[in-house]
């Protein structure tokens, strides 16, 4: 039997190739963006507290009432957003999900969607599955700014959904107020709608905001905003998210959701819901805690050779390495993590069409001594 591949093009993710080279080789893993600590004891003692209650069985399919009650709460807290837990906010089986099912709720064969290189690499793949074509924009260097005159010229009848990421992975860079107000005059008048990566959104430095299009009325209307637990608890791996988006838009986002995974771990539900309740210092401090370790790295690393100019946000560092290295980044990447110990991912992968620059990404959310550790080792690099 002849067998045709959906996805041809496609092969395993970066993040997995560069963890299991560190893994072969025993490097520090820079690369793929985890913490190397664990989430706060009070939340896996909450964990373990509903485990035990007998909180085991499916929840409702879009959540259960008090994790979305709390998603609303922080949504008004913070952008001063009035949010309808029932009828806009839907708990998923982590960001990724959320970020998938938003695609196949809106893209149709023959749409178009703009991605703004570099872009993370589960876009594509979901709008491809879709039936509809990715359209790339690069993001304008050195501070990966979007380009709003080209954005301009590349709408057309055809645009239904523009992918936003911000703060932005792998760069760092942070979508500003005024970019949302540039973007909602330039979009207006086209049928278009928004996905918004916002998974890193307390993780924003230097005393900025983050701006959530959930601040933004105009366009919020016609947004899916999707944010990550595992991201701001340091528990990526119980893949736990959410999509806020309006009520026509979240019915029609749930028709798929539930065939896709129907619904996410109960007890992990119920241990978000309460920490988020009693704890909400957690993500109030967390820009302060994640900006010590990216000021941390970033001063080990200031006799590496390396050019960093400190990402705005995320826990993701670019490193310009020019100065070392002729190399293309994907090989250097390979010998960083080979010959020197240190793993990290190529920037060039996110793109499209590559530019020449060099750059490599590094992961900060890792203990202290970790940092300190694989500074050490890049510092010591020789030229190659």
């Amino acid at each position: 039997m002849n067998f045709r591949s959906k996805l041809p093009d496609i092969g395993t993710t970066i993040f997995t190739v560069m963890s299991q080279m560190a893994a072969d080789h025993g490097a520090i893993n820079l690369s793929q963006g985890y913490p190397d600590f664990q989430p706060p004891e009070a939340l896996l003692q909450l964990v373990t507290k509903y485990l035990q209650a007998g909180n085991n069985q499916y929840p409702p399919m879009t959540g259960i009432p008090y994790l979305r009650e709390q998603i609303a709460a922080k949504s008004l807290g913070l952008y001063d957003a009035n949010i309808n837990m029932d009828t806009e906010v839907t708990v998923t089986s982590g960001a990724t999900e959320a970020l998938f099912v938003a695609i196949q709720t809106l893209v149709s064969p023959g749409d178009e969607v703009i991605v703004f290189d570099p872009a993370y690499d589960a876009y594509e793949p979901a709008v491809t599955l879709a039936g509809g074509t990715t359209v790339h924009l690069p993001l304008n260097p050195p501070g990966f700014s979007l380009d709003f005159d080209r954005l301009r010229a590349t709408l057309n009848d055809k645009t239904r959904l523009i992918i936003l990421n911000s703060p932005h992975n792998p760069c760092g860079s942070v979508f500003s107020g005024e970019d949302l107000q540039q973007l909602a005059s330039v979009t207006r008048g086209y049928r278009v709608y928004f996905l918004a990566d916002e998974v890193y959104e307390h993780m924003v430095y230097d005393g900025a905001r983050h701006e959530s299009l959930l601040r933004h009325d105009e366009l919020r209307e016609r947004s899916f905003i999707v944010s990550s637990f595992g991201k701001t608890y340091h528990a990526t791996g119980w893949k736990v998210g959410y999509c806020i988006a309006p009520p026509d838009l979240s019915a029609e986002f749930r028709k798929i959701h539930q065939f896709v995974t129907f619904t996410t771990h109960t007890p992990t539900q119920w241990a978000l819901a309460e920490y988020l309740h009693t704890h909400p210092e957690h993500y109030l401090q967390l820009p302060g805690f994640y900006q010590a370790k990216r000021d941390l790295f970033n001063k080990l690393m200031a006799s590496s050779g390396f050019d960093l100019t400190p990402s705005a946000g995320t826990y993701f560092q670019l490193a310009d390495y020019s100065r070392l290295s002729g190399l293309p980044d994907v090989e250097f990447a390979a010998f960083l993590t080979r010959e020197i110990g240190v793993a990290a991912i190529p920037v060039s992968v996110f793109y499209d069409r590559p530019p020449t620059a060099q750059l490599v990404r590094f992961c900060f959310a890792k203990a202290d001594e970790t940092l300190v550790l694989a500074a050490d080792k890049l510092c010591r690099m020789a030229a190659v």
